[in-house]
């Protein structure tokens, strides 16, 4: 063998792979979401839930000064505008659930 050919044969079948495989294992773990991130998600929920929440004062504070007012946003009180509000709840349940 010569001494091009020890040091190509390693470089293919060892140092190609190993690079490939890092890579892919940063790509994958770029990918996941954090605790952390995690964390923000609930905050920024909660903070939209009580944000709703006050949307709803307002509203029922302004149709009760006039009673022609609509709101052109989902109502909290109509079974189809909950659904997704529901089914969001039970997923954040079972998460919570699950990791406690």
């Amino acid at each position: 063998m010569f001494p091009s050919e020890l040091i190509i044969v390693p470089v293919i079948f060892i140092g190609l792979p190993w690079i490939i495989m890092h890579y892919v294992t940063k790509w994958k773990t770029a990918a996941t979401i954090t605790t952390d991130d995690e964390a923000l998600l609930d905050e920024l929920y909660q903070l939209a839930r009580r944000l709703d929440e006050r949307m709803d004062t307002v509203e029922r504070l302004v149709s009760a000064d006039n009673p022609a007012f609509k709101p052109a946003r989902i109502q909290h009180d109509r079974d189809v505008d909950n659904q997704p509000l529901r089914e969001l709840d039970r997923l954040v349940a079972e998460t919570r659930g699950t990791r406690k």
